[in-house]
């Protein structure tokens, strides 16, 4: 689901909820919404084996927060004692899978006749708030930092929209593939912890 659709959970079929062009916020989700479109026709007009796989905050070892990403931006933060910094109230939710059930969705899925020409949600549904995944960082972590939330008008330009809860509908991944993302939020804080800590211990 790409735009500011409010249904919950998102399933691959729901509609699109469009926005003003003004908001730069939104261009990403566009183009990929267009890249589907593209894929879809090649599918349809010259046969071309696609599977379109729309994947939610996948996250892992070797991840880098460079590009907005979350969880190792905490436990960076974390592990270095320095201020956890949430964007917003923090009661905004999103769903984490790991890295290892990503792959495996994904391959299965390739493995699958049934699943070419389809979109497919991959990703964990199970919901957290942004505040309780860093506090869950910072337990995993040992560390002593504070956790201080930023307005979104002090991070971002302004006009800057946020999806208050984003979850993914996975029931067709689960009916095509017979596979759910299995590993549990926790371990993936443990692996991202240990992989930033490692980092850390190179670099100093």
């Amino acid at each position: 689901m790409y735009g500011k659709g409010t249904k919950i959970p998102i399933a691959e079929e729901d509609d699109l909820q469009l926005w003003p062009t003004v908001n730069s916020r939104w261009a990403y989700a566009c183009s990929k919404a267009l890249d589907e479109w593209l894929a879809l026709a090649y599918f349809r007009e010259k046969q071309v084996p696609v599977i379109i796989t729309r994947f939610f905050n996948t996250v892992g070892p070797r991840q880098t927060g460079r590009y907005g990403m979350v969880l190792p931006t905490f436990a960076a933060q974390a592990i270095a004692g320095e201020p956890i910094t949430v964007y917003g109230s923090g009661e905004q939710s999103r769903c984490f899978g790991h890295v290892r059930d990503a792959v495996e969705g994904m391959l299965r899925l390739i493995e699958t006749p049934e699943a070419i020409g389809q979109v497919v949600n991959v990703g964990s549904n199970v919901e957290v708030t942004i505040g309780t995944l860093a506090e869950m960082v910072r337990d995993a972590a040992g560390s002593r930092s504070d956790i201080i939330r930023v307005p979104y008008a002090e991070a971002y330009a302004e006009g800057f929209e946020d999806l208050q809860r984003r979850v993914p509908d996975v029931s067709k991944l689960e009916q095509l593939t017979g596979f759910r993302f299995e590993t549990p939020l926790a371990e993936a804080i443990d692996d991202v912890v240990a992989d930033q800590r490692a980092r850390l211990a190179l670099s100093s």
